[in-house]
């Protein structure tokens, strides 16, 4: 039986688990329904062919044994009769029937099993079959939102990455900053401290510059005053 050979990984093969194992369910789901629907085509055929084998060895079966019962029947009638040579004739042929018939019921034992081997592939097939056509859309949109859920977190870890770099940048401007300040100080400390008798210079320099204003402005004064007496 090179079919039940050829599929018996089926009978033992788990679709949920070959789910689990998948990178890809989606594909897989895809692939194994492929491949399910030609193997199922393959094992109706045959199958179709070893029940066929079934039911003609379990025909031959019966017909042997109606034969074996038939000729025991004639044999005994012959025994009533009194006629001991023809119930050897009846007794001989029944017992190359049942010779017959032993290798007919080895035949139809090993015709039954793979029958039943052939129909439980066959009705596994088609559940699988039927169960993931269920499942498939499913399926299909969790594989979708779980890609769409990776790229979600790839933009999250590049946001990530970003605020890194950003901090990197406020570390670099504080450093600039601080930089600045200390420059700052030491133009201060190179500076020459402020002598104080020139500011005091600079204060009475003023003043003198505002009196000698005044004493000009009363001279004007003055003078004018002379000219409009005059006149």
């Amino acid at each position: 039986m090179g079919m039940l050979s050829r599929f018996g990984d089926i009978i033992s093969s788990n679709v949920n688990a070959l789910l689990d194992k998948a990178e890809n369910p989606s594909k897989m789901v895809d692939e194994y329904l492929r491949k399910a629907n030609k193997d199922l085509a393959d094992v109706k055929r045959e199958t179709a062919g070893v029940m066929a084998e079934e039911t003609r060895t379990k025909r031959l079966v019966d017909e042997n044994a109606a034969s074996v019962a038939k000729y025991e029947g004639l044999a005994k009638k012959a025994v009533m009769a009194g006629n001991e040579d023809d119930a050897r004739v009846f007794l001989a042929k029944k017992q190359e029937l049942e010779s017959v018939g032993a290798g007919l019921r080895t035949a139809y034992d090993a015709a039954h099993v793979n029958a039943a081997k052939m129909r439980d592939m066959h009705d596994k097939l088609v559940k699988d079959i039927n169960d993931l056509n269920a499942r498939r859309q499913a399926i299909a949109a969790k594989v979708s939102v779980a890609k769409t859920q990776d790229r979600v977190n790839k933009l999250g870890a590049g946001a990530d990455k970003m605020k890194g770099t950003m901090g990197a940048f406020s570390r670099m401007e504080e450093k600039a900053n601080r930089m600045m300040d200390e420059a700052n100080a030491a133009s201060e400390l190179d500076e020459q401290p402020a002598d104080e008798a020139q500011t005091l210079e600079e204060k009475y320099k003023s003043v003198d510059t505002n009196a000698s204003v005044e004493n000009e402005l009363a001279a004007l004064k003055e003078k004018l005053g002379r000219n409009k007496d005059q006149n």
